[in-house]
């Protein structure tokens, strides 16, 4: 059973003004976001940062709840070996999402990043 879903669109540039900021960087990238974005480059690295914003903004509203409902550093978007994206989620996200089975997809194009989340009863 379905229990919520959310969705989030990013402007790409806006994370070239954001990850100017060493501050920003590591308040909203856990550790391991920390170093996939270091890995990439140029406009790579910008529209990874982008998606793994709105994933996070994507995860809070299905999850129903606003920003500050959990902190952005513990709300992770890494890649599996294919690209395919996941969460992986630490502290209050994690003991949120005990429960759930977690869907997640991205997509840019242009100046835009989108994310969209589905989280489902586990078991389901």
């Amino acid at each position: 059973m379905i229990v919520g879903i959310g969705t989030d669109l990013c402007r790409i540039s806006r994370m070239e003004k954001a990850l100017a900021s060493p501050a920003f960087f590591h308040r909203v990238f856990g550790p391991e976001e920390q170093a996939l974005l270091e890995r990439r480059t140029g406009a790579g690295r910008l529209a990874t940062a982008a998606a793994n914003f709105a994933a996070k903004e994507a995860f809070l509203k299905a999850a129903g709840v606003g920003l500050g409902g959990f902190s952005l550093g513990d709300i992770q978007v890494l890649r599996q070996e294919s690209g395919a994206p996941f969460y992986h989620l630490s502290g209050t996200a994690a003991a949120f999402a005990q429960k759930l089975t977690l869907h997640l997809t991205l997509s840019h194009e242009g100046e835009y990043a989108l994310a969209f989340a589905l989280f489902e009863a586990a078991g389901h």
